[in-house]
């Protein structure tokens, strides 16, 4: 080093050291002064004598690590203590290292920062106590008596539009995914009585509505079973006992999800996400009107033109009015014909690879 390389770097090792040292002193016993020796290697004949004065004294000639052996701003051993203390005291209260650390300044017992606390706590192999796992309550099965079949399960939900100032109320037929209605309500003003509209709504778009008033004025047997059944989650104006006498009159049987679990009525929950994801203009419409306007002709849209994964690729409105499973069938004829016309064709038509 220091013959072919440029000078001596500014840091170098021990065992460098030493070998320059060497070849001064095997220079120095051929007749060369330590001037022209150092001015060979490019070293500082400054340096060199430093590190001949070390190595006489036995010090040695790595570099020590730069700065003091312990920063001055470190944290000091009773406030290790104070943070272990802390942790014996407040962990299962506080479960977070972050919490645990202001903690110790509300208590004013020792003022450190989130990630020192963390820093102290891993170096003791301590682990914050976690929250005991929470268990939802099981899921309740739809009851025995409902068909899988359009015009059985029905659900409905809020979504917001901030903009325009309106909630939108939906109703979705579960098994087609027919988007039956929608009913705009001013924000975060939604009532029982708009549960009760659109149901009556849907109803008479359905035909039903003749048969839930029918029910209504006819004695009240358990051999009839309820005409549908209404899916939602426990929003107050969904299972209110105003909701609730509605649904009983009407012959509508009610199904809550569970609290949290936005699963259990997924697919009133997908409808709202596919229409603002696919249509993103509706979220920055200001004008009430033209947001209901909007909204119809989108239903109509997703009813009947948008092809539906959940339902075979059809329109809702194909499996809704039957037709859904004929065009599925439709589809896997034409894909065993096509099939048969390509090896007809490739029979009829032989290529030579070369």
């Amino acid at each position: 080093m220091g013959l072919n390389a440029g000078p001596v770097p500014v840091r170098v090792d021990g065992c460098v050291k030493a070998g320059l040292l060497e070849l001064i002193d095997h220079a120095l016993e051929g007749g060369w002064t330590r001037r022209r020796a150092c001015g060979v290697l490019e070293l500082n004949e400054d340096r060199a004598r430093r590190w001949r004065r070390r190595r006489g004294t036995g010090s040695g000639l790595d570099d020590a690590p730069p700065g003091p052996d312990e920063a001055l701003h470190a944290l000091l051993g009773w406030e290790r203590e104070a943070i272990l203390r802390l942790f014996d005291h407040w962990g299962e209260v506080d479960r977070s290292h972050r919490k645990l650390a202001h903690r110790g300044s509300r208590l004013e017992t020792v003022f450190v920062s989130e990630s020192t606390v963390l820093r102290v706590l891993r170096a003791e192999n301590l682990v914050m106590p976690a929250p005991p796992p929470h268990e939802p309550p099981a899921a309740r099965p739809w009851p025995d008596w409902v068909q899988y079949r359009p015009c059985q399960v029905w659900g409905h939900d809020f979504t917001a539009f901030p903009r325009a100032g309106r909630d939108a109320l939906g109703l979705l037929d579960l098994v087609s995914r027919k988007w039956i209605a929608t009913l705009l309500v001013v924000h975060n003003h939604g009532e029982s009585e708009h549960v009760q509209a659109i149901y009556t709504i849907a109803l008479e778009a359905e035909g039903l509505l003749a048969e839930a008033e029918a029910r209504m004025i006819a004695p009240n047997t358990e051999e009839l079973l309820p005409i549908l059944l209404a899916v939602s989650d426990g929003g107050p104006q969904m299972i209110s006992g105003t909701t609730r006498e509605f649904m009983a009159l009407h012959a509508l049987a009610m199904h809550v999800g569970r609290p949290g679990t936005p699963t259990d009525q997924a697919h009133i929950e997908s409808l709202w996400g596919h229409v603002k994801g696919e249509w993103p203009h509706l979220e920055d419409i200001r004008d009430p009107a033209v947001l209901q306007a909007e909204l119809e002709r989108v239903r109509i849209e997703y009813n009947t033109v948008r092809l539906h994964a959940g339902v075979g690729y059809v329109t809702p409105d194909d499996e809704h009015e039957g037709r859904g499973e004929q065009i599925r069938k439709q589809r896997r004829e034409g894909l065993r014909r096509a099939r048969a016309q390509r090896i007809a064709y490739r029979r009829s038509n032989p290529t030579t690879r070369t």
